[in-house]
């Protein structure tokens, strides 16, 4: 059987695609015959030529604009193969659900300015909407010059409409060609309900698509019972939709495949995208979350339907690594596990730091890591993290169920950038039970962390499928109906956007908008001043001496000699609440108060619940990440580290 596989807009460009890379060497395992497509870098190369499209268009509709649904909206003509608007629907929060007024999208852009979309990202989502329907066109056209058997699509992020438009024209065109759909936004009630509203799409595969795919294709040969494939969306003789059941059992770390990705770097190198980034690798050690296992945090819906945490032998894993970045000649590395697997500390990361390779790597990681930990990190090239900090008060990271405390939180930031490793976060709020205290104490000191990595942005938390707080309501959010962009987007009633979104609205919890708005301002002037902050130690033994930059506080070196100081920043190297102090520090309780009432006014503590913790870091490698940070992070952080980081709308 030939085969085509598609990677649509608004897929990422830097990297080529996980899901189909994997579906490659399963496929040609089975024996067939695989071309992956990037028809997003086919869209980058025509609307570039067409319409001087360009690197921050491409990615406000790939990245920026995922909660509001531009990338989907944009399609959503194409899809529909016109340009009507959406059937009239109630808005939400006072914005018409669209179609009455003269352009017809009116409650759209509507919603797209409240979310803080500019004129200009407006004038390009309208622009772009007249653009699609051409290329899908002329997409399929070039493939229905020379049909393959089975044209596979990977639909993840905002992907879904491009990816159905291309399979609606596609069947038109020829009918004997049979469409698949798979990934994420496929999976459980989304794949069905996308099947059951989308007759042109023949099959839908559901979880995970290893095994699935290759038993599909095996029983399209033989005439097999497709029954018999777990999670496969499929019609029976009458046309009706068939959901088989999904399979219960995840596949073993051995069933895990690694990635093809021949012919990505060379399509990649022919197009203008080449020149808006660096390419990278893309790699999974493992599947599923080890904390989410036991503590699901309540906000999280990224893991979907299968938690249970895998991953592959450490050798077979490093192997891996090693052999793409030798194959494809990269040394930029993402791997996409939502938690790196402890294990492999003393394994995969102890041998590529002992190894003469200088690969850059993103990991995510959980925050409670120790100094030693991170140096580890680093050493074995990770040049970037994303810890899953979310928040920096100890309340509200317990409502959250995290696992970790505020000065833990804090700790993780200093500990990365004393080993030179970048820290990619975002600070959230409006959880179900927290209070302004948990966000005053925070802002007030966030004038004491200038010097480390601050978040992208702070943002109220979206409720997503999957996540505890979509699952169970009585954590705190009566669950309204699915966000907006999707009545915007779909013509379908509202029962089956309710199985298909991901997104849905609430009334909005926790803190008000003006200490929203508090934080948010906070949050810019901490990343505006980090370039030009620094708080550095160097500790000689006898003394210790202190060096800051950041504008907050008015002094330059400081030198602690006294040894009550010296002991007690020593031992704030950890939390520690003050009664915790005085039980080791010389002097007691009498001089821990007045070395903690000194150390606040130089602004070297973070202070949360009963805990503190000094801020300042090794000074190694202050220098080198304010050079990074002013020519750009090592990666930028992807829709799945910001999702929760938007305004519900």
């Amino acid at each position: 059987m030939r085969i085509v596989l598609l990677h649509m807009p608004w897929g990422a460009i830097d990297v080529p695609s996980l899901a189909l890379g994997i579906l490659h060497t399963a496929a040609e395992r089975a024996g067939h015959r695989v071309e992956v497509r990037y028809a997003n870098l086919d869209f980058v190369d025509w609307a570039a030529e067409t319409a001087g499209f360009g690197a921050d268009d491409y990615q406000y509709f790939s990245e920026k604009s995922y909660f509001q649904g531009a990338g989907d909206w944009a399609f959503a003509g194409a899809l529909y193969g016109d340009d009507s608007p959406a059937p009239d629907r109630d808005g939400i929060d006072g914005i018409d659900g669209g179609g009455n007024a003269d352009d017809g999208f009116a409650g759209y852009f509507a919603y797209l300015t409240t979310s803080g979309a500019s004129e200009r990202e407006i004038a390009l989502t309208r622009a772009t909407r007249a653009l699609a329907p051409a290329f899908i066109t002329r997409l399929v056209e070039e493939l229905a010059a020379d049909p393959p058997d089975l044209v596979g699509f990977t639909t993840t992020f905002q992907q879904n409409t491009a990816s159905l438009a291309a399979a609606r024209l596609l069947k038109q065109r020829c009918p004997q060609v049979r469409t698949v759909f798979g990934g994420a936004n496929c999976d459980g009630p989304q794949g069905a309900a996308l099947h059951r509203n989308f007759p042109f799409l023949d099959y839908v595969v559901r979880g995970e698509g290893e095994a699935a795919f290759p038993a599909l294709l095996e029983a399209l040969r033989a005439g097999g019972d497709l029954s018999t494939v777990p999670g496969l969306c499929w019609r029976d003789d009458s046309g009706t939709s068939t959901a088989n059941g999904m399979s219960r059992r995840p596949l073993p770390p051995s069933a895990i495949l690694a990635p093809r990705y021949e012919g990505f770097f060379e399509r990649l190198d022919a197009s203008v995208a080449a020149g808006w980034v660096d390419p990278k690798l893309v790699v999974e050690g493992s599947r599923g979350c080890w904390w989410g296992e036991k503590h699901h945090c309540t906000f999280c819906g990224l893991n979907g339907s299968s938690m249970e945490f895998r991953s592959k032998a450490p050798a077979d894993f490093l192997e891996e690594v090693l052999t793409l970045a030798e194959r494809h000649q990269l040394l930029d590395v993402y791997v996409v596990d939502n938690i790196l697997d402890m294990g492999y500390f003393d394994t995969v990361l102890k041998s590529l730091a002992e190894l003469p390779v200088d690969l850059r790597l993103h990991f995510e990681i959980k925050a409670n890591l120790r100094r030693h930990q991170f140096q580890l990190l680093g050493d074995s090239g990770a040049a970037q993290v994303q810890p899953g900090i979310e928040s920096l008060s100890t309340r509200v990271l317990r409502i959250m169920d995290k696992g970790v405390t505020g000065c833990q939180n804090v700790r993780a930031l200093r500990d990365a950038q004393s080993a030179g490793v970048s820290v990619t976060w975002n600070y959230l709020y409006g959880f179900p039970g927290e209070q302004p205290d948990d966000y005053e104490s925070v802002i007030g000191q966030l004038p004491v962390l200038h010097h480390l990595d601050p978040p992208t942005g702070a943002g109220r938390i979206a409720i997503e499928r999957f996540s505890p707080y979509f699952d169970r309501p009585e954590l705190g959010f009566a669950i309204t109906r699915p966000a907006f962009q999707y009545r915007a987007t779909y013509r379908l009633p509202e029962s089956e956007l309710a199985e298909l979104a991901y997104v849905f609205t609430a009334p909005p919890r926790g803190i008000g908008g003006a200490l929203a708005e508090r934080l948010s301002a906070a949050v810019d002037t901490w990343i505006a001043r980090f370039p030009d902050s620094r708080l550095s130690y160097r500790d000689e033994g006898g003394r210790i001496v202190l060096v800051n930059t950041r504008p907050g506080y008015d002094w330059r070196v400081v030198e602690l000699a006294d040894p009550v100081e010296i002991a007690a920043f020593r031992l704030l190297e950890r939390p520690r609440s003050e009664a915790a102090l005085a039980a080791r520090v010389p002097g007691g309780a009498a001089a821990v108060e007045s070395v903690l009432e000194r150390f606040t006014a130089l602004g070297l503590l973070f202070h949360d619940g009963d805990g503190y913790l000094q801020v300042a870091v090794e000074s190694d490698n202050q220098v080198l990440m304010r050079m990074r940070h002013r020519h750009g992070p090592a990666a930028r952080p992807r829709p799945e580290e910001v999702l929760d980081a938007v305004t519900i709308g």
